[in-house]
């Protein structure tokens, strides 16, 4: 299959252009720049030029494709309402381009949307519309797609992780740099579910291939409690461990008090048994105790 990936050439997409070409598809992928050109070169992948709010471009990949996998989005939490809606809107961009065929669309979205509340498993056959993530903008607008009779499925995201990169987690490490201190909020016992990025990529690749609708979450490990990962943080950065309470996560953390104090744990279950996906992948703990200090 001839494969429009967005994103192709960040964090998630890289990993998923390899599994693509093992797979055996072709992968053209949207990039702003000669270098993303370039990078995508070197992978066995095609380049095609625009980005997430040219709409044109974006309708454009979408229908020389036969099929359409979308990992990008805009991570600059100072802007996060306006980059989910910016999402949304390229969501039905594409959406537009696939209608009346049964090409694929696979979209990505948050494990968090699949929770009926705090403290709540999130589930794939759930989805909560009244979440105040404003990332649920994305599935609201796979909703609309489907609705419209476009094959469109939904990959959950957990906390994707290698020795570089760790989801939400990285951006803890650095505050932890920055303070001199690994902090976690009230007891700690929120968890954060966690997928290492070979496993979230080759679960994009089969929600590709299954062809028909459908929400599955990457995930490996259901749950992780904040508490743990903030005591690994501290012995691999050398730094003391402290319990916040919550009146004091806003000035601590900033953008980031939201999620620290969120319970973010997911299963699996159905994933596991409608795709034929087993994790592989190190776990969560692993990557962290093998991180790069650079």
């Amino acid at each position: 299959m001839r494969i429009f990936l967005t994103g192709a050439t960040g964090f998630i997409g890289t990993a998923v252009t390899v599994q693509l070409i093992a797979a055996g598809h072709q992968v053209t992928g949207l990039t702003r720049s000669q270098q993303g050109a370039e990078k995508l070169a070197a992978a066995g992948a095609q380049a095609h030029f625009g980005d997430l709010e040219d709409h044109d471009s974006l309708r454009r990949g979408a229908m020389l494709s036969d099929g359409i996998i979308h990992t990008a989005f805009d991570h600059d939490f100072s802007r996060f309402m306006a980059n989910c809606e910016k999402d949304r809107l390229a969501i039905a961009a594409m959406a537009d381009a696939l209608q009346g065929t049964q090409r694929p669309l696979v979209i990505t979205s948050g494990v968090a949307m699949g929770s009926a509340g705090q403290n709540r498993l999130a589930v794939e056959d759930y989805f909560n519309p009244e979440h105040q993530n404003p990332r649920k903008a994305s599935e609201q607008a796979a909703m609309a797609a489907l609705e419209q009779g476009v094959n469109v499925s939904v990959v959950r995201l957990s906390q994707v992780h290698d020795t570089a990169k760790q989801g939400l987690i990285t951006p803890l490490i650095e505050i932890a740099r920055q303070k001199g201190v690994s902090a976690y909020v009230g007891e700690g016992e929120n968890r954060w579910s966690a997928v290492h990025i070979s496993d979230a990529a080759l679960l994009y690749v089969r929600a590709l291939e299954k062809h028909r609708p459908g929400r599955y979450h990457a995930v490996a490990e259901e749950g992780i409690t904040l508490r743990k990962i903030a005591e690994t943080l501290g012995q691999r950065l050398n730094v003391p461990v402290v319990r916040l309470e919550p009146s004091e996560a806003a000035d601590h953390f900033g953008w980031m008090s939201h999620f620290v104090v969120q319970d973010m744990s997911a299963s699996s279950v159905l994933t596991q048994e409608q795709l034929n996906w087993q994790p592989q992948g190190p776990d969560l703990m692993s990557d962290l105790q093998q991180m790069r200090l650079v």
